[in-house]
């Protein structure tokens, strides 16, 4: 039978390109599988065919774990079919006079197995790594919403073949019905949108890991939609693995407190919910207004603070505003302007008012701290 294995590597080393470019380890490893394949059919054979053949066990059984991983699928069916190929042009030598019609139909009924133990055995193999590959998904997530970030979790992380940068976290809530089949959901989509997703299920809350996304809400969007009712928030943009931990903060806390706005769009950025957080009890979101908006009108100047205090007690009102403050309309305008420059904030927009608003209020109560006693 080593004839006809040695002829079965000739031949794949003349047909299959990928064959050629293998290591000589693997090659041989092939080559014990051919032989083990026409030995195990031969044997079956000379049994007058009594017994289905034990595919699985007495073929790919003499391969080792690695060379799955080395040789897909698609060069396994290659290499069986030149194997066959081998074993049917040399059928004189097996077949007994007039016996070649029996023997090439019982090569049919052995090839047909061995293409179910093919199947069988790279089956299993699939749903091992799915599986490990799922709880190494959840450990990583995991470990990010807990601030455990280290150099292991890129090691992870690499092992499922993530190298994806920028990076954002999305949070939402699962669907009612086959939360756990979300993570499938999520992945296809992800997939369809061209960017990398971790995933994970916590309780009744879906989290996403995006990687590769130019625009964090355009990547938010198919993700979305595979989540269940309710807001989906979308944290900010950090350059790599190492800060998803602050973007999954933001979006777990948006996602809190997304409940005070209920006409919040779907999905949201966690920066649009900044009031609502400061307002929920997040510090973050808290020292964001008092550090990023209330500090800097407050360095520009006591008439900036006033304008806006004034405009917005007097229900967004220009003319109001500069009567009260003996001011031209164009001065209050101009001065609007500037909180917008210095904050990013339009005083004239309904969100953007009701984020000021939030924002002097700590602002002044931060103020207020610091001149007690001890700043407390």
């Amino acid at each position: 039978m080593s004839s006809f294995g040695t002829a079965a590597l000739a031949r794949m080393e003349e047909q299959l390109p990928w064959f050629r470019r293998m290591p000589a380890e693997h090659r041989s490893w092939i080559g014990l599988v051919a032989q083990a394949g026409i030995a195990a059919f031969v044997e079956w054979f000379k049994n007058a065919e009594k017994t289905r053949p034990a595919i699985a066990g007495e073929v790919f059984g003499t391969a080792p774990r690695e060379l799955m991983r080395a040789v897909r699928l698609q060069h396994t069916v290659e290499m069986v079919r030149v194997i066959i190929d081998t074993v049917e042009s040399r059928l004189d030598e097996l077949a007994a006079p007039g016996g070649e019609t029996q023997l090439r139909e019982a090569i049919l009924r052995y090839t047909r197995e061995v293409a179910f133990g093919a199947a069988a055995v790279y089956a299993r193999a699939a749903e091992t790594r799915g599986a490990w590959d799922a709880r190494l998904e959840a450990l990583i997530v995991d470990s990010l919403l807990r601030g455990e970030v280290d150099n292991s979790l890129h090691s992870w992380a690499a092992a499922l073949g993530w190298s994806s940068k920028p990076v954002v976290v999305v949070a939402g809530h699962t669907p009612e019905e086959e939360s756990e089949a979300i993570i499938d959901q999520i992945q296809v989509a992800a997939r369809r949108a061209r960017v990398d997703v971790l995933t994970g299920v916590q309780g009744h809350r879906v989290i996403a890991i995006v990687g590769g996304a130019d625009d964090p809400l355009e990547a938010a969007r198919p993700i979305a939609a595979k989540c269940g009712p309710g807001p989906v928030v979308v944290g900010q943009q950090v350059p790599d693995l190492y800060g998803a931990t602050a973007s999954a903060r933001a979006a777990l806390a948006g996602l809190q407190a997304a409940t005070a706005w209920p006409d919040a769009p779907r999905p949201v950025l966690a920066s649009d919910l900044l009031p609502e957080r400061a307002l929920d009890g997040d510090d973050e979101a808290r020292h964001y207004l008092v550090e990023q908006v209330y500090e800097p009108m407050c360095a520009a100047g006591a008439p900036l603070l006033d304008t806006l205090t004034t405009y917005l007690e007097q229900g967004s009102s220009l003319e109001a505003t500069a009567r009260l403050l003996f001011v031209h309309p164009n001065t209050v305008r101009y001065r609007l302007r500037r909180v917008t420059e210095l904050t990013g904030l339009v005083p004239t927009d309904g969100r953007a008012a009701f984020t000021l608003r939030i924002a002097l209020a700590l602002g002044r109560f931060a103020a207020r701290s610091e001149t007690r006693p001890g700043g407390a």
